[in-house]
């Protein structure tokens, strides 16, 4: 969009050879005389200008989970970043003196019309200000006049009465300068009658039609279009009822047919779907959330899943905001240990050294297969940028974890330990059912020899059960990736055995214990229904 900004500003400063003004430095006073002595007029020079200029409002829902009306939130946010873009005193003053642009009458391009009665009313004002001042000044200091209270009295009353006109406009800019439009409304959304002010939403529309306007008068003013574009994110963690809230803002505030806003809804429609659904909203629309959503959205863009350059991107920026993860500090972090190590004195590190090297060594070993593009690891990434820094959180603790326990024998390399970490991120239900399998094989049995049976051949032998527990399970179920990406995972690339379970599992941090648990339970119960129907004459 900035892209496209610049091309349009490029383009018609070579059509038209006007620069767009701007309401900053010296373009501050000469707005401020257009807004008190001027009206704006759309005339066709403006319709057919291309240039635009975007101003972008990140709204994050999450911030104002917590308050009454999250719609609210969302409103205040839009006024203050309009606020703070433009300044307070330009829409101070619009506030006072401004005029809506109305449309050009023929086929003039006079963009600006002089306000008559402004003009003729402030020019009265002062010429009775004047006169009144006068009045008072012989009253006061010509000789043989000075006994004559009533012109005392007479200039008095005339000043007092022009200057108040002056003091009260200047008083209302004053006002509208320190109490801003986010204050008002939540000042409104604060009132203990809140809740039965039948005029609430008249006066937040009001508001937010006077920035429209604003917004108007400001096009013409700086000679190209004007858009506001609100990015409304987290809206998939708030719950359903400020969800449905901020949709119906976005439909009945801020959707009249001219406004410049345009809504960026980033969420994820299977989260935002079934929270409309839980609520009030869906009257009349047969339930669905679907339905609600495309008669919302205007322009549908589903972004395509990532390919493999895209996921090694993605999982680069997300090691680079762990500074302990960083390659160049990684790689620092060895060599200087690596250096202390051949001195002569002291020949060698304590312990604690010598660890903290070998876990920076196999850490950056496990990036290192994360990032080759020809490693069959990679492509197993998630595609979602939250999954791939929790994998890239998990796997320096799994490392350090497995470390600690070399005394054991055979322990896993730091490639199979990454294996493991992806494999739990990306299945998590479909890995406890095979866990849960082989501890109860391992519980039934008093010597089991599973050490070299794969978790792939034990998941296939037990996928019936789990098929049969689908309904109770289906939450757990929906947590889980691609099952062919599961197949060829365990299959083919990492085929990984009971010993490598056995071995990953008192490290393993990012496997919720209690979706085993739970499968251990419905599984048990299950063994029990049919004994006792095997038993049943």
């Amino acid at each position: 969009m900035r892209e496209e900004m610049a091309q349009r500003e490029e383009a018609e400063l070579r059509r038209s050879h006007q620069k767009p003004r701007s309401p900053e430095g010296w373009g501050l006073p000469l707005l401020l005389w257009y807004l008190a002595f001027y009206k704006p007029i759309i005339t066709e020079r403006h319709l057919r200008r291309k240039n635009m200029e975007f101003i972008f409002i990140r709204f994050s829902a999450w911030q104002y989970a917590g308050c009454d009306k999250l719609w609210a939130g969302l409103v205040t946010t839009l006024c203050d970043s309009v606020r703070r873009h433009f300044g307070a005193l330009p829409l101070s003053v619009y506030h006072v003196m401004g005029t809506r642009p109305r449309f050009a009458s023929g086929f003039s391009q006079k963009e600006w019309v002089l306000k008559t009665g402004t003009c003729l009313k402030l020019w009265a004002m002062l010429f009775v200000l004047a006169a009144g001042l006068g009045i008072l000044l012989v009253a006061l200091l010509v000789p043989g006049i000075k006994d004559h209270h009533a012109l005392k009295v007479v200039g008095s009353a005339v000043t007092s009465l022009s200057g108040s006109g002056l003091v009260l406009g200047a008083f209302s800019v004053l006002k509208n300068l320190v109490v801003s439009e986010k204050q008002k409304i939540e000042r409104l959304t604060n009132s203990e009658k809140f809740a039965n002010q039948l005029g609430f939403m008249s006066k937040v529309r009001s508001e937010v039609q006077v920035l429209v306007d604003f917004l108007a008068f400001m096009e013409i003013f700086e000679r190209r279009r004007l858009r506001v574009v609100l990015e409304i994110t987290s809206l998939d963690i708030c719950y359903p009822e400020k969800v449905a809230g901020v949709l119906n803002a976005m439909n009945t505030l801020l959707s009249d047919a001219n406004t410049p806003f345009i809504f960026i809804l980033a969420v994820d429609p299977s989260v935002i779907v079934p929270c409309l659904e839980q609520t009030g909203c869906m009257k009349g629309l047969a339930d669905n959330g679907y339905l609600y959503l495309n008669r919302t959205v205007t322009l549908p863009f589903s972004i395509p899943e990532m390919g493999a350059r895209s996921r090694l991107q993605c999982l680069e920026a997300a090691v680079q905001t762990r500074e302990d993860l960083m390659y160049r500090i990684i790689t620092g972090n060895v060599e200087r240990r690596r250096a202390k190590c051949r001195e002569a004195v002291p020949a060698v590190l304590p312990n604690r050294h010598q660890a903290d090297a070998e876990a920076v060594r196999c850490i950056h070993e496990a990036f290192r297969c994360l990032h080759d593009a020809a490693d069959p690891l990679a492509r197993y990434l998630p595609a979602n940028g939250a999954r791939v820094r929790r994998i890239v959180n998990t796997i320096p603790i799994t490392l350090r974890l497995l470390l600690h326990r070399a005394g054991h024998p055979d322990v896993p390399s730091p490639r199979a330990a990454a294996a493991w970490v992806v494999l739990a991120d990306r299945w998590p239900c479909r890995l406890s059912w095979t866990l849960q399998c082989l501890e109860d094989a391992w519980q039934s049995q008093p010597a089991p020899d599973f050490g070299a049976r794969t978790l792939w051949s034990i998941f296939q032998e037990h996928v019936g059960e789990l098929s049969a527990l689908r309904q109770p399970l289906h939450n757990a179920l929906s947590l889980d990736g691609d099952p062919e990406l599961f197949r060829a995972f365990l299959a083919a690339d990492f085929p990984f055995t009971a010993g490598d379970a056995r071995s990953f599992l008192g490290v393993t941090v990012n496997l919720d214990r209690s979706i085993r648990h739970k499968m251990g339970l419905l599984r048990g119960l299950d063994r029990l229904q049919k004994a006792a129907a095997a038993a049943a004459p």
